[in-house]
């Protein structure tokens, strides 16, 4: 029986091992326990008590900046002419990306801040975990595609309408979709199979592959290779695609004899460059690196920065930063497009 207990609430689950699996418990038997693990007690935030209706408040305010500034961002690119560019194809979509992205975790955090029940289903963690992968799998892959077209309109400016056509770009959108429909699906089926013990407490704040893995039965070693492995590999690949672009676009930069042509083309990089700094940083600390190096606190605040502060920083980076997407709201503000 395990007895989860937070102030006036008590959640109770009972499992029945059979003696010949506790015998074997400590050798890595999972073929000869069932997975009856029906629900899950998310923690959140729960070790500090006190300081719920601050966290509530603050994680309120950056949902609502987040959900506005991204759908601000993608109703001025649809309604001016102007901005109907490759560049803003990909950042609209990365706008829409940000909005899911961030509704698949914020919403049940909030809850668990005013609730006292933590529990999400076994099936509802695992649905959360195959959303948070897609979306932001798909992201990984589309700011490198987002990298390669800054690097077409830079490096080859003549070619840049023929190489980032119209059909490009929805191919390397799809294509983003679908490395994150693999590696969600692939990586959710592959840990919601394996069999889980003892505490249904998932130290976090939402359901992530690292916290979910330690309430498996059984040494977890080999599993955790595994998944830093396919996590290097979904991470590193794209990110070398962006280093490389990177490369070329500063070489290409520096070779500009003009201070206001370095400038204008630097400028067109690097709202882009700290996008992808702040979210490919942080996601390789959290999933490429030693088992068990950081506190479980520690992991909550790496995993802060890829899944509420870089959705946040998004619109703020490309508006402040970008004089086309900035000019129209000083000028006259939104409704101008409205009225048009």
């Amino acid at each position: 029986i395990v007895v989860i207990s937070n102030k006036s609430s008590v959640f109770i689950q009972t499992r029945t091992f059979s003696p010949f699996f506790l015998i074997l418990k400590t050798k890595y038997a999972e073929e000869e326990m069932e997975n009856d693990t029906s629900m899950f007690v998310i923690l959140g935030f729960s070790n500090h008590p006190d300081m719920s209706s601050i966290y509530f408040v603050l994680f309120l305010c950056i949902y609502i900046i987040t959900v506005l500034g991204n759908i601000l961002i993608i109703i001025i690119i649809n309604v001016d002419p102007s901005l109907h560019t490759p560049m803003y194809f990909f950042l609209r979509n990365l706008s829409f990306l940000e909005i899911c992205y961030t509704s698949v975790t914020l919403p049940k955090v909030l809850s668990n801040l005013l609730s006292e029940n933590k529990a999400i289903s076994f099936a509802g963690c695992a649905v959360q975990l195959y959303f948070f992968l897609f979306f932001g799998v798909t992201e990984c892959c589309l700011l490198a595609s987002m990298a390669y077209d800054r690097y077409s309109a830079i490096c080859k400016p003549l070619q840049y309408m023929t190489i980032m056509n119209k059909r490009v770009c929805i191919q390397l959108t799809g294509g983003s979709c679908i490395c994150g429909t693999l590696v969600a699906v692939g990586h959710t089926t592959f840990v919601f199979t394996l069999p889980f013990c003892g505490s249904n407490v998932i130290n976090h704040f939402f359901c992530e592959i690292q916290p979910v893995l330690k309430l498996v039965c059984g040494d977890t070693y080999w599993i955790e290779i595994q998944i830093s492995l396919g996590a290097a590999f979904v991470l590193m690949l794209p990110f070398m695609l962006i280093l490389v672009s990177y490369i070329c676009i500063i070489s290409t930069i520096l070779k500009i004899r003009s201070a206001e042509g370095r400038r204008r083309a630097f400028s067109t990089c690097s709202s882009h460059l700290i996008v992808v700094t702040l979210f490919y940083g942080t996601a390789l600390i959290m999933y490429v690196r030693p088992k068990s190096s950081f506190s479980p606190d520690v992991n909550k605040l790496l995993s802060l920065f890829y899944s509420v502060v870089t959705p946040i920083l998004n619109p703020i980076i490309y508006s402040l930063r970008n004089k086309e997407v900035k000019d129209p709201l000083l000028l006259n503000g939104v409704p101008i497009y409205i009225n048009n």
